[in-house]
C-alpha cells in the first residue's frame, strides 16, 4: 500500500482536528509538510511547534516547507529558511517546493540539496510538480514529486519518461487534489500503478487545496485463517 506524504497548509488553531487526525494514522504516513508562513516564518509559532511535537511523538517525520521559487531564490535564502525550520520546529526533513525542472537548473538544485544535507536534514523532498528533464533530480532527492495537480488532469494526461523505471517506486510521489472522497482508493491504486510509492489525494481545490487532510484509502484486508480442505464423503 502506498504511503502518504501530507502537505497540510492550515493553521493548527484553525483546524486542530485535521492535525490530530494525522497523529491517529501515524503508521501510514511518509511524513507531514509543515508550512507556517510559506516557509518557517520570521518567528516560531507555538501552535505549529506543538503540532510538530505531537507528530514526532507519534513517529511521524515533519518536513519543513521551503519555497525554491523555480531557481530564483539564492541558495543562502533557502539555507536560512532551513535553519529557521530547524530552530523553530525541529523538523526532520524538508520539502523544497517549486523546483525548476530543467537541465540547466539541476546544478542549482543540487546546491540546495547539499545545503540541506549539511544540516542533517532528511528526507529531502523535491517538488517540481512534473517529471524533470534530467534523472539527476531523482538521484539528488530522497523523494521526487513528479505530479502535482487536479484529479481530472491526473486521469487525462500523465506519462512518465523511461528513466523512471530505473528507480524504485518509493522514490516518487504524486500529489493530487480535487479527488472526490469516494475515489480515494482509486487515487491510491492509480499512483501505485504509475510507479509512485508515495502519494496524497485530497478533496480540496482552489488556490490552496491542501487545507484539508486526505481521505485515507482503505487498508488491505488481513489474510484470513487457512481453509481446511474438504474431504469427500466417499473418502471417509
Amino acid at each position: 500500500m502506498s504511503s502518504l506524504l501530507v502537505p497540510l497548509y492550515v493553521h493548527p488553531a484553525v483546524d486542530p482536528a485535521a492535525w490530530r487526525a494525522l497523529v491517529a494514522v501515524a503508521p501510514r504516513l511518509y511524513g507531514v509538510v509543515l508550512n507556517a508562513a510559506d516557509g518557517p516564518g520570521a518567528a516560531p509559532d507555538p501552535a505549529f511547534a506543538a503540532a510538530a511535537h505531537a507528530l514526532r511523538g507519534a513517529g511521524v517525520r515533519v518536513l519543513g516547507y521551503v519555497d525554491a521559487a523555480y531557481g530564483e531564490r539564492p541558495v543562502r535564502e533557502v539555507a536560512a529558511d532551513l535553519d529557521r525550520h530547524l530552530d523553530f520546529y525541529r523538523v526532520d526533513g524538508c520539502f523544497l517546493d517549486r523546483i525548476a525542472p530543467g537541465r540547466r537548473e539541476l546544478r542549482h538544485c543540487r546546491r540546495l540539496v547539499r545545503r540541506a544535507r549539511e544540516r542533517g536534514v532528511a528526507p529531502v523532498v523535491l517538488n517540481p510538480g512534473t517529471h524533470p528533464a534530467s534523472p539527476g533530480y531523482a538521484r539528488a532527492a530522497d523523494l521526487l514529486v513528479t505530479f502535482e495537480g487536479h484529479w481530472t488532469t491526473y486521469l487525462r494526461s500523465f506519462s512518465a519518461p523511461p528513466w523512471t523505471a530505473r528507480h524504485s517506486p518509493d522514490r516518487f510521489c504524486h500529489l493530487v487534489y480535487g479527488v472526490p472522497p469516494a475515489l480515494s482508493d482509486l487515487a491510491a491504486r492509480t499512483a501505485a500503478r504509475r510507479g509512485a510509492g508515495v502519494h496524497c489525494a485530497v478533496p480540496g481545490a482552489g488556490p490552496n487545496p491542501w487545507t484539508v487532510p486526505p481521505v485515507l484509502p482503505s487498508p488491505p484486508e488481513p489474510p484470513g485463517p487457512p481453509r481446511r480442505p474438504q474431504i469427500p464423503d466417499c473418502w471417509v
